[in-house]
């Protein structure tokens, strides 16, 4: 190491707060004290770095003077470009300059002739906003920000493309802000403040992150300067003046968790400046030896009051060099040269003085590519590629298709920014568009869209807070939650709530709120048009705003939960909340049932957690704890009941929930007989509905189709008849049965009915009998209707589905044991696509689906899929989002969806991880819809993953999907490649996906090489 103090380098004995060295090592610039006035003082580097030159008086040594700051600077910072200077001062502006075409060398005022100025700088935008002293400036990666904070207790952020432009102003300081510095890519700022605090900031929402005091409370005084530094890996932060056992030290942060275990311990008085060299290092290799995996790792000097220096390894406990009594005042600032191997530091003596080191101190520097690698590692690609927009904003684009699309980008990122700048401090910039994906910018423009805004008093602006709720759900219709909280699932304000709804119950029954949150909740689906229909008897007058709600608006809500179903499916004496697309079946007491679905309704402004706290139950229904066993004795169901109080029948709300239809399960009245004894060899695994004398259902909407069912209508000859009624469209039928019927279903196509002998009849709209009647090896648990497909679910759990239409079995008496996992798993959930896919939902959270064309239980949704938590595809959604809030895949996963959506780029999870947990989810949810064939949800899914390995820059998958959508370009007889999937043509597809990878422009020859062939195709 080599230290030099060049003692020409000086602000005429005043003092020097700042020094930094330019980008390109040919410069460094010094602000301080002048005469009258603040000083920014420009240097020739190169009499700094060699002694000839240093000797030769043509080689110039000042470069320029610039007086214009009314009074001392505190801080200089050249931009990352190296095109402008930044300066702060006592004089509250920061001033922008940039180097002006030279007219001839100019003096400096007032001085004689020997002191001229070899190159002109000029002030080309000077930024007030502060009403205090600047105490330091600086530049986000890639110049997108400007940062300056004061003794106001503020920073301001300026957006660095279009000076004098401010973004935003982040308050929260109390004392003096004396230290600014960014992450590695523009993800955080950080500030330290005299209010013994080190705040970090995010730069998506300018919110505060983090909030660090611990290691500052024994702080007693103050320093001049508190400038901090954020090292090049992004994985420390160091700040200036921290205390420990009441000793100076330089905390060190880590930024997973922002942890304060380590420090840098060993100055006698308060550390004022830290500085991390640009450059991550590797431990240097010694010639002819064979090259070890070594660590990375970072440089990072430290100033102090005390007067000395220390340069610290992070591979190293102990510093690699300290220098005692460099100056004769306190330490103001440091600047590595960008090669890492020369530092600058200055002090309020007024001198300057730079240390030299060698490769063989330090180590090996690591390449851009390198350094690269490591930033993805920690943040992700999509923020780390931002580093490589620079190359690719000189990269020529040899695809005129290519063009538009980046200039489609290009404009949306501008409009976005227009829209955001409608209010200076609503929203950040466009770069934001670019750094983010387009996401944000979207959400920021459409609140912009509805903000109201108000004024004070005395003239200040206010926002009136939007609940952003509504932004992630589709389309919510808010009829339903008048003023419940809609809360994503998993938040941590619904595990607040869940204590306060245990606390609500009454003490005398028993609390059936601690239900445990993975079981889901019984089959439901939505009250539309139906409801008043199924109302009709009830002259009380259900409030009609209730639940009326047109069934598409709504998101699927998962079902009533588990507080309610677990006992009411095993024991028939509850009745069940019973309904169907329909509508609400059986209303036994229809006063009983609007007092009902008054409680609910009231229960619900106070238990709105979406996923299991939906459905509320009554006080009035009090539940003993009871649970049947059945016991098979000789072929007869004896049933174990332990004591419980008689209950009156009451009616549960049921909550709304689009598309595919569900069963009702109808319970009996009276716990009197059970269903016919099936065989002995059965085990019961699932509960049957219970007989009733009548019921009534609307089992299809467009047409509207109800039925009615009316047991033991007449006695013929000893046995019981039983009569079904339908009407479609005001046309009537009937036909009668010669058994009571357990359970019915339909579609618009066909309906069917399970009758208490274990026959199952299938008719057609009109009343034909399609099917002889079937005979099921057990009772009938669930019966659902679908198109032309009829499910039945049987008590002996085995799924049976037919196609009425081709009359065939698609799915053969298939056994549920192989997905349960354990005695108590039942199902919670069974329904039946319009294309013929069964699914059956488990009280354990999981939910499958039988495929038929693989032959086997396949799984499409689970809740404790921490894949599902942890997935982050926001910057991915389409702007409009249709059609995924209503196919098969949404209503199964139902809010669980959201958590994608809601997941926070900022949650702890490292980057990397979270990249694969996202493509893991994405690839999951590309499957499923397949196996539900469920096209516009494939369709949807298929382009947030494209856009998803677009933003993450995946190549390789990126190009193994485009080969599979194009399929071969020459027809041959071995090619197995099908045109279509689920109806849609894959070509199709992947003209709707080029346009996704042409707005990355890494992506060119890919685009290029696909849209080629597409074209080819289309000529052919």
């Amino acid at each position: 190491m080599k230290l030099l103090k060049p003692s020409w380098v000086s602000h005429n004995g005043k003092p020097i707060f700042s020094v930094d060295i330019h980008p390109d090592g040919t410069k460094f610039a010094t602000g301080g004290q002048g005469e009258d006035s603040g000083k920014v003082m420009i240097w020739n580097m190169a009499p700094v770095l060699r002694e000839e030159d240093e000797k030769n008086e043509n080689i110039p040594k000042m470069l320029c003077q610039m007086d214009n700051h009314l009074a001392c600077v505190n801080c200089v910072r050249w931009s990352n470009n190296g095109l402008y200077l930044a300066s702060g001062g006592d004089d509250k502006l920061v001033m922008v300059w940039k180097r002006a075409a030279l007219i001839g060398p100019s003096t400096v005022f007032g001085s004689s002739s020997k002191l001229a100025n070899v190159e002109q700088w000029r002030c080309v935008t000077i930024l007030r906003n502060h009403t205090g002293d600047v105490m330091d400036v600086a530049w986000s990666p890639h110049d997108v920000w400007l940062a300056s904070c004061s003794v106001d207790n503020t920073i301001v952020i300026w957006n660095a493309r279009k000076f004098p432009e401010m973004v935003t102003c982040l308050r929260g300081h109390t004392g003096l802000v004396k230290g600014l510095t960014w992450d590695p890519v523009g993800k955080y700022i950080a500030s330290q403040a005299d209010d013994h605090s080190l705040k970090v900031w995010r730069t998506v929402d300018w919110q505060m992150e983090a909030n660090i005091t611990k290691p500052f409370n024994e702080c007693g005084g103050t320093t001049h300067v508190l400038r901090l530094s954020w090292s090049p890996d992004g994985q420390y932060l160091v700040s200036a003046h921290a205390m420990n056992n009441s000793g100076p030290t330089a905390q060190i942060v880590e930024r997973d968790g922002w942890k304060t275990n380590m420090d840098f311990v060993g100055h006698r008085k308060a550390v004022t400046v830290v500085k991390f060299n640009p450059k991550i290092f590797k431990k240097k290799q010694k010639n002819g030896s064979s090259p070890k995996p070594s660590c990375p790792y970072c440089c990072c000097a430290v100033g102090s009051k005390d007067r000395s220096l220390s340069v610290w390894l992070t591979s190293l406990k102990r510093p690699l060099v300290v220098i005692h009594d460099l100056f004769d005042k306190s330490i103001m600032d440091i600047s590595w040269t960008l090669t890492g191997l020369g530092m600058l530091v200055c002090s309020m003596d007024g001198t300057v003085a730079y240390l030299d080191f060698s490769l063989d101190e330090l180590g090996d520097p690591l390449s851009e590519e390198e350094k690269n690698t490591i930033h993805q590692n920690i943040y992700g690609k999509s923020l780390a590629i931002t580093s490589t927009e620079v190359q690719l904003s000189t990269t020529v684009i040899e695809n005129p298709e290519m063009l538009k699309y980046q200039q489609e980008r290009q404009n949306s990122a501008q409009n976005n920014a227009g829209a955001a700048a409608a209010g200076p401090e609503a929203a950040a910039p466009k770069v934001n568009s670019m750094m983010n994906g387009e996401s944000l910018e979207d959400i920021r423009k459409n609140l912009l869209k509805k903000q109201v805004e108000t004024r004070t008093a005395d003239g200040r602006r206010r926002i009136t807070p939007l609940c952003i709720a509504q932004l992630d759900t589709g389309d919510f219709s808010p009829a339903l939650f008048n003023s419940a909280p809609i809360l994503p699932s998993g938040s941590s304000l619904s595990n607040q709530i869940a204590p306060q709804l245990n606390s609500d119950s009454s003490p005398g029954q028993p609390s059936s709120l601690g239900a445990r949150p993975n079981q889901d909740g019984l089959l439901t689906s939505p009250p539309a048009a139906g409801v008043a229909k199924a109302l009709e008897d009830d002259k009380d007058g259900l409030k009609s705003g209730l639940l009326l709600t047109s069934a598409s608006k709504i998101e699927p809500m998962k079902a009533l939960d588990s507080r309610f179903t677990e006992r009411s499916k095993a024991t028939p004496g509850i009745p069940s909340a019973i309904s169907s697309t329909a509508g609400l079946a059986p209303l036994e007491r229809p006063k009983d049932a609007v007092s009902a679905l008054k409680d609910a309704k009231a229960k619900e402004e106070t238990s709105s957690d979406s996923e299991d706290k939906m459905a509320a139950i009554n006080k009035n229904l009090s539940f003993a704890k009871r649970k049947p066993e059945l016991l098979l004795d000789g072929g007869e169901v004896v049933e174990k009941r332990k004591k419980g109080r008689p209950r009156k029948d009451k009616m549960a709300a049921s909550i709304p929930q689009p598309f595919t239809q569900i069963t009702p399960l109808p319970l009996e009245r009276e716990p009197s007989r059970a269903a016919a004894p099936p065989p002995a060899a059965a085990v019961l695994r699932l509960p049957t509905p219970s007989l009733q004398k009548a019921f009534s259902l609307q089992v299809s909407m467009d047409p509207s189709v109800f039925l009615e069912v009316e047991n033991d209508v007449s006695v013929v000859a000893g046995s019981k008849l039983s009569q079904l009624r339908c009407s479609r469209d005001g046309r009537d039928w009937n036909t009668l049965l010669p058994s009571s019927v357990l359970a019915a279903a339909g579609s618009s196509d066909v309906l069917a009915v399970a009758c208490d002998d274990r026959m199952l009849s299938v008719f057609s709209c009109s009343g034909r009998r399609l099917l002889p009647a079937i005979q099921l090896a057990t009772p009938v648990s669930a019966l659902h209707c679908s198109a032309h497909f009829v499910m039945v679910l049987t008590a002996g759990a085995t799924l049976s589905v037919w196609d009425v239409q081709r009359q065939k079995a698609l799915v053969k008496n298939e056994s549920l044991q192989t997905i349960f996992s354990g005695a108590e798993t039942t199902v919670s959930l069974s329904l039946l696509t319009q294309q013929g896919v069964p699914i059956i939902g488990l009280s354990n959270g999981k939910s499958f689906c039988f495929s038929v064309s693989l032959e086997t239980w396949t799984l499409i949704a689970d809740k404790g899929d921490s894949l599902v938590q942890c997935a982050d595809f926001r910057s991915c959604l389409p702007s409009q989002d249709g059609a995924a809030s209503s196919g098969p895949l949404a209503v199964v996963q139902g809010r669980n969806l959201n958590a994608g959506r809601l997941a926070s780029r900022l949650s702890s999870t490292p980057h990397h991880l979270q990249q694969s947990m996202t493509l893991a989810f994405l690839e999951n949810q590309l499957a499923s819809a397949l196996t539900l064939q469920s096209a516009q949800e494939y369709r949807y899914w298929l382009l947030i993953y494209a856009r998803f390995l677009v933003n993450e820059g995946s190549e390789y998958r990126l190009r193994e999907l485009c080969k599979e959508l194009l399929g071969p370009v020459h027809k041959s007889a071995a090619s197995s490649w099908q045109p279509a999937t689920l109806g849609l043509h894959k070509r199709e597809l992947l003209r709707e996906v080029l346009p996704v990878i042409g707005e990355n422009l890494r992506f060119q020859r890919l685009f290029t090489e696909y849209q080629d062939q597409l074209e080819l195709l289309r000529t052919k």
